[in-house]
């Protein structure tokens, strides 16, 4: 796999974490998530895409997506829901809340962060229970912000549910020290704590990444799993390094080893498009991240990623994104910018 390629897509979609809750449930308890798109204007807005986490920092619990099987976690426990599905956190399979809240999340935020909440069956409508059992869990909750458009491979190629045990990290894994850590500043909520929370959800994502690509069968397609094919993988890695390179599929396949029609057919098989329209569509990825956060004129864009005219260039951005450059930089700009809601310290 190529490592390299995957830091490139995570630096140019953005990713940026925040760490927003603190949870502590006492059994029977219930918590149950809207689709991540309602929550972005309260979370991080302006960003395209939120993919929810749940670390389980100690006890057991159960996540569910609507109508799919419930999943059992562990102290250890990372999961992920990386298409913003809607999900529900219980202490046993089947709870369910008699409506998703959105209030929690839209709340004057603390004079620091993380949220604070104590979960339990007030909420619970399978049955009359009372909260306060000895039964308890502590998780750590989180949202990852991220750009999508015009084109994010990495998003595409994830499940619905990404769970990884917590003995797939290993008991002297970092992320074990990341929940040690979260639960610390969490309670003990120190200065810079915030920032340390936030940069480590980082973390603690791209190494769920690494460790869900090495348990990927070998018969399995995508994007993360055309990364661990030696071919496609030095095809990715070849064209997201030399982006502005004049490419032609001879010479990409003569610098990954294969023949031209051999490494379409393997990139397709891999990837689900050719290897020149993956690269336009990347070039234009990094071209938009330009026009949005810097002032570069459009033809010094359209040289930075290979076109030799301005024409060109707005042409092929245009098929792809929809707008010609100036347009769209226009529109981006006039979105709120992607961070997460500031309060006053004291304002909550």
């Amino acid at each position: 796999m190529s490592g390299d390629t995957l830091s490139d897509v995570l630096r140019t979609v953005r990713l940026r974490g925040a760490v927003f809750y603190y949870v502590e449930g006492s059994s029977p308890w219930v918590a149950e998530a809207p689709p991540a798109r309602q929550l972005i204007p309260a979370i991080m807005p302006g960003v395209d895409h939120l993919i929810e986490f749940h670390a389980l920092a100690a006890g057991h619990c159960w996540a569910a997506l609507a109508g799919e099987p419930p999943i059992r976690m562990k102290a250890g426990d990372v999961i992920l829901f990386p298409q913003g599905d809607g999900h529900v956190m219980s202490s046993m399979p089947g709870l369910r809340s008699p409506g998703v809240d959105t209030d929690v999340f839209f709340a004057p935020r603390p004079p620091q962060l993380p949220y604070a909440l104590d979960v339990h069956a007030r909420d619970v409508t399978t049955a009359r229970l009372e909260g306060g059992g000895a039964d308890r869990a502590t998780l750590v909750c989180g949202f990852l912000g991220l750009d999508t458009r015009p084109f994010n491979p990495l998003v595409a190629s994830l499940p619905r549910v990404l769970h990884l045990p917590g003995h797939v990290f290993g008991p002297n894994a970092w992320v074990t020290s990341f929940l040690r850590i979260a639960v610390a500043e969490s309670n003990v909520k120190r200065p810079g704590g915030e920032a340390v929370l936030e940069r480590m959800s980082e973390m603690l994502f791209v190494e769920v990444l690494r460790r869900y690509v090495d348990t990927l069968p070998d018969g399995q397609t995508g994007w993360l799993a055309g990364m661990r094919d030696p071919i496609v993988g030095r095809a990715l890695s070849l064209m997201h390094e030399r982006p502005a390179e004049a490419w032609t599929l001879e010479q990409l396949g003569a610098e990954a080893g294969l023949s031209r029609s051999s490494l379409h057919e393997r990139f397709v098989h891999f990837i689900g498009q050719p290897p020149m329209q993956y690269l336009t569509a990347w070039r234009m990825q990094l071209a938009a991240a330009r026009l949005r956060d810097g002032d570069a004129k459009i033809l010094d864009v359209a040289l930075d990623v290979g076109y030799e005219s301005e024409a060109a260039f707005s042409r092929a951005f245009k098929r792809q994104v929809g707008l010609a450059p100036g347009a769209w930089r226009r529109a981006r700009r006039a979105q709120p910018r992607p961070e997460p809601p500031r309060l006053e310290r004291g304002a909550a």
